[in-house]
This record gives C-alpha cells, sequence and structure tokens, in this order.
C-alpha cells in the first residue's frame, strides 16, 4: 500500500503465505527496493494472537505487526518511534 502523502510504502508480509518480516527478509525487502524514492514501512500480518505468538522470536525489529482479529490495533517493534519508516 502506498500513502502518496507521506510518502510511504507500506510492505505487508503475509505470514499464511511466506512468514513474517525477519531480519533476513528485511535486508532482502530494503535491498528490492533501494532506488525506491519513498520511505517504507514493513508490517507482518498475522490472523491472530495465536499465530503471532508462534513467530515471536523472528519479527525484525523497527517494524510492525497486525492482526487480522484486532484489526484497530498494531504492535510496534521498534523504540524511537510510533508508526513510520525508519532510517
Amino acid at each position: 500500500m502506498y500513502d502518496e502523502t507521506r510518502n510511504w510504502l507500506f510492505l505487508i508480509e503475509a505470514v499464511t503465505s511466506h512468514g513474517p518480516v525477519s531480519p533476513k527478509r528485511h535486508v532482502e525487502l530494503e535491498n528490492l527496493f533501494a532506488e525506491c524514492p519513498a520511505d517504507r514501512v514493513y508490517v507482518s500480518a498475522f490472523p491472530d494472537f495465536a499465530t503471532f505468538k508462534t513467530f515471536l522470536s523472528e519479527i525484525a525489529w523497527e517494524t510492525e505487526v497486525w492482526l487480522a482479529e484486532t484489526p484497530d490495533h498494531m504492535i510496534h517493534y521498534n523504540g524511537d518511534r510510533f508508526l513510520g519508516p525508519h532510517h
């Protein structure tokens, strides 16, 4: 998804098809989108909390987590900002 106002590209991994945004996947995506002028926001999408718990140790820092069973909330794997790209 792309937020034109903020120039943010949301890269969303469906955990059930590919797995979460792991540190390895984060590097792969950074390399893939290296020429993209938009700032990137990485999101791992889970169907529910139970599935999320099985991947806790695999999720990269400076990424976001979204759970379909609680769609109005996100879990932030970062320390310096609430939501947005990291430079």
